[in-house]
């Protein structure tokens, strides 16, 4: 019914007015796209410098645990599709204080690490453009991914499928190009490399079981995003086919794309020289007698991270708008404009993300080393989170329910029960060693004062919101 210049819809939470736009190839791309960072094309030099060659086991073990709780995820989502994903099922399975600090958590999660990625941005510009201040390229990559995600859900996923491809085809190509080099000797005169340097160098594991154990915070912080496909449920045209395959496909393609091209570059340079030249991919391309190496890696660096940051004003702007539905935000963030966006809360977060351009401002050189163990914490509550809402959920059903379940978690519970052992095992790693403490004092302190804030406003969710106002912002 028309009032005045706003149209009031009643809907239910679950779907909002959120617009089914999003392909099963964006969601594929999208949660891709997320993952594979900056951290991979130049952060992985430091995970080899503590591992060496056995950084591969870390990011396999680290793999399989993302397996489980992607699964657990799916399991969910496509039994119930809702905005806000693993925020609602940790309200509706682990009561209402659980959802409200995963949302919250997740929303900060993702500030923190868009803080890292238009850090990234600017840093790599100034490679092309030295003489330009720093905060004014973080300010330009926050400005363009805020305005391609205000424009449309459609327009989001576009520029992060183009943004992952490019990506994807950068490793594709230093992995075939890379063998190339270990079995028919291009670049190195026809004589081929071979592997022995993934055991010549003191050994596959030279740093012994600690290195894999001290590399372990770096790989679980290279994975987070991945359960950004759990946030695309509201807004998938078909999320009972599209979530099941693209959960089934990425996690594959992540552990190849991260394996396949950890083993090509530790089979071409010994460990020890690498991250003493550079990024491990300009040394392997220039080894093809690629000459504009550094440039085109420069080129996906900034992509790379353009594309995250652009996913984590997505994943900020859908959880605010959630946590607005079930009344654990203002009310005005569950609005959304005529083309199906939530402006305002997208707008908070964009705001919020100006803090991460002053930072490059005030302390340009330490900005990503907080961030990184900060957000690596966050992601580890949302995924125990979305593990413990998995075990609450399937108790929940009865034998005939778990049989009519479409997406279905294997080895349910002993799965989600040795995922949950390894994310505290992480976590005790960071209180261990000295430079990932710091998370362990803001992550808890952060939920400490969200919990605080819950109980003095007596945040609770009230009846489901339903009647969800959508008007122009």
């Amino acid at each position: 019914m028309p009032v005045g210049k706003h149209t009031v819809q009643a809907e239910t939470a679950q779907g909002g007015p959120l617009k089914r736009e999003l392909g099963e190839r964006h969601i594929r791309l999208m949660a891709l796209g997320a993952c594979i960072g900056v951290g991979l094309f130049l952060g992985s030099a430091k995970a080899i410098q503590m591992a060496g060659p056995a950084i591969m086991l870390s990011y396999i073990i680290g793999g399989l645990a993302i397996l489980v709780i992607m699964r657990a995820l799916g399991e969910m989502a496509v039994h119930n599709p809702v905005a806000g994903s693993f925020s609602r099922y940790a309200q509706d399975y682990l009561g209402p204080l659980a959802g409200f600090l995963t949302g919250w958590n997740y929303w900060f999660l993702w500030l923190v690490t868009c803080v890292a990625e238009i850090t990234a941005v600017a840093v790599y510009m100034g490679v092309w453009f030295p003489d330009t201040p720093r905060w004014i390229w973080a300010l330009a990559a926050l400005v363009s991914m805020g305005t391609v995600n205000l424009i449309a859900v459609k327009a989001f996923g576009e520029f992060e499928f183009w943004f992952a491809l490019i990506k994807i085809v950068t490793i594709i190509a230093m992995v075939v190009g890379g063998i190339g080099v270990i079995a028919f000797g291009f670049g190195n005169n026809g004589v081929a490399l071979g592997i022995s340097n993934l055991w010549s160098h003191g050994g596959f594991m030279p740093n012994g079981v600690q290195g894999i154990l001290m590399s372990l915070q770096m790989v679980m912080f290279a994975y987070l995003g991945v359960e950004m496909i759990g946030l695309t449920a509201g807004e998938a045209k078909n999320p009972q086919k599209t979530i099941p395959r693209a959960i089934g496909s990425v996690f594959w393609r992540i552990l190849l794309f991260y394996v396949g091209a950890l083993f090509v570059i530790l089979s071409i340079y010994p460990w020890s020289e690498i991250g003493t030249q550079g990024s491990p991919f300009v040394m392997t391309f220039e080894r093809l007698g690629i000459k504009t190496a550094a440039g085109i890696i420069n080129f996906v660096v900034v992509t790379a991270a353009l594309s995250s940051c652009n996913g984590g004003i997505f994943s900020t702007g859908r959880m605010l708008y959630s946590l607005a539905q079930n009344g654990q935000a203002p009310r005005s963030f569950a609005q959304t404009a005529d083309n199906g966006v939530p402006r305002r809360a997208l707008l908070l977060s964009i705001f919020a993300l100006l803090i991460g351009v002053l930072l490059n401002y005030l302390v340009p050189e330490k900005v990503f080393v907080w961030v990184t163990a900060i957000a690596t914490f966050g992601a580890i509550w949302t995924w125990a989170m979305i593990l413990l809402a998995q075990i609450k959920f399937r108790r929940s059903l009865s034998k005939t329910e778990v049989s009519q379940l479409k997406f279905r978690m294997w080895l349910w519970p002993i799965s989600s029960y040795l995922a949950l052992a390894f994310l505290l095992f992480v976590v005790g790693l960071m209180a261990y060693f000295e430079e990932t403490r710091i998370a362990l004092y803001v992550g808890p302190a952060f939920l400490v004062g969200l919990t605080v804030l819950f109980y003095v406003f007596k945040l609770a969710p009230k009846e489901q919101v339903v009647g969800a106002v959508r008007t122009a912002v």
